[in-house]
């Protein structure tokens, strides 16, 4: 028997996880202002750069004196920068609990070869942090995209600390409240939470990272690309718009674009009361509905951007299969695209609901998933 479709349908059905969702005013005309066909080192050039520092700065709350570049091969090169030139002057402590926290520790304990204790937790569960002992240096994601599972605050790192916390904040910025005072390194990048495009990271460092840099000479051979000092020294211009590669001023627009938008929805503040909302509509969807679940365990820890959610009906024969079929389906009717749990992931369903998704679009979509599942388990026969 045929199972009814529903009447109405997302706006805009674009939920992937990264890149996210344009903001929602997004218009192509938006962007004419860009820097194109000039260098990036001409003075138009380095004032786009050092504006999207300068407006990342203040929509964040990041401490004045804590320095912000703009880096090259995403939030992936941003972390990998941070752990080459800063790890190996005291023992690491790798914290992993979904795919990409699981790769930094792969980068550091077989490729750096650092002495690092693992702390692991497996996909919907989180790494006690009272347990970590942070006069180590410590890498970690706050959020973990794969697994929808995030840190809930900061309270388990010390003020006074010895080593450095290296944080992969990339699917958390712009949504969740970060504690600056407790973090040395945060990176992010545009193509997330803000819907911007892709292969620009953010790297932030507190005094006391710079410190590490201008301190320690790491045993093994640095890239270029990679380089944050010369002759013992800070690159400072690195932190004032002068990129170590050539950015791409297009991103650029459209990355200041995307933070004129924050400001217009109430700042930082907006932002997470957006996601919060986003988040909130799947929170109650899986709380009214005994076959679907939140993958995260403690709802302390539930991701309010990457919400993953698994399918627990009895009468499903193949998780895998069906999740798949799902969200496939939710696609060929153009209400969801891009939904299916990441590949290393528990089967089920990730969806983004950082702030440039719209809450309605979340509550139309709703319906559509009761519908495919009810469609995928009547096709099972």
């Amino acid at each position: 028997m045929a199972i009814n479709a529903p009447a109405s349908r997302p706006a805009n059905p674009r939920f992937s996880s990264g890149p996210c969702a344009k903001i929602p005013t997004f218009e192509l005309s938006k962007l004419s202002d860009a820097a194109l066909g000039r260098s990036h080192r001409a003075a138009i050039g380095k004032e786009k750069l050092l504006a999207a520092i300068e407006e990342t700065r203040d929509l964040l709350g990041i401490p004045a004196d804590y320095k912000i570049g703009i880096v090259p091969a995403s939030d992936t090169g941003a972390v990998e920068m941070a752990m080459w030139s800063m790890l190996g002057a005291r023992k690491a402590t790798m914290v992993a609990w979904e795919s990409f926290g699981a790769g930094w520790v792969t980068d550091v304990v077989k490729q750096l070869k650092i002495d690092a204790e693992v702390k692991e937790a497996g996909y919907g569960e989180i790494v006690d942090f009272t347990t970590l002992d942070f006069d180590t240096d410590v890498v970690f994601t706050w959020n973990g995209t794969t697994s929808g599972v995030r840190l809930p605050n900061g309270d388990a790192i010390p003020s006074d600390r010895a080593g450095l916390t290296i944080c992969d904040a990339t699917s958390a910025a712009f949504a969740q409240d970060l504690p600056w005072e407790k973090l040395d390194v945060t990176t992010f990048s545009w193509q997330k939470v803000m819907g911007g495009e892709a292969a620009h990271g953010m790297l932030i460092l507190s005094p006391r990272a710079v410190e590490r840099l201008e301190s320690h000479t790491p045993a093994w051979p640095l890239p270029k690309i990679f380089r944050l000092t010369k002759g013992g020294k800070l690159i400072d211009g690195i932190f004032r718009g002068e990129t170590i590669n050539t950015p791409s001023m297009l991103a650029v627009e459209d990355y200041l674009v995307a933070l004129d938008w924050a400001r217009s929805t109430g700042g930082l503040s907006g932002l997470m009361a957006r996601a919060d909302a986003n988040a909130k509509v799947i929170w109650d969807f899986c709380d009214s509905h005994d076959w679907i679940a939140n993958l995260a365990v403690d709802p302390a820890t539930r991701s309010n951007t990457s919400v993953c959610v698994k399918f627990t009906d009895d009468r499903i024969k193949d998780g895998a299969a069906f999740a798949k079929a799902v969200a496939k389906r939710l696609e060929k009717e153009g209400v969801a695209l891009d939904v299916g749990a990441y590949r290393d992931a528990p089967a089920g369903l990730r969806i983004w609901c950082g702030a440039t998704v719209e809450t309605s679009d979340l509550e139309a979509l709703m319906p559509w998933i009761d519908w495919a599942f009810e469609t995928e388990i009547a096709a099972q026969g």
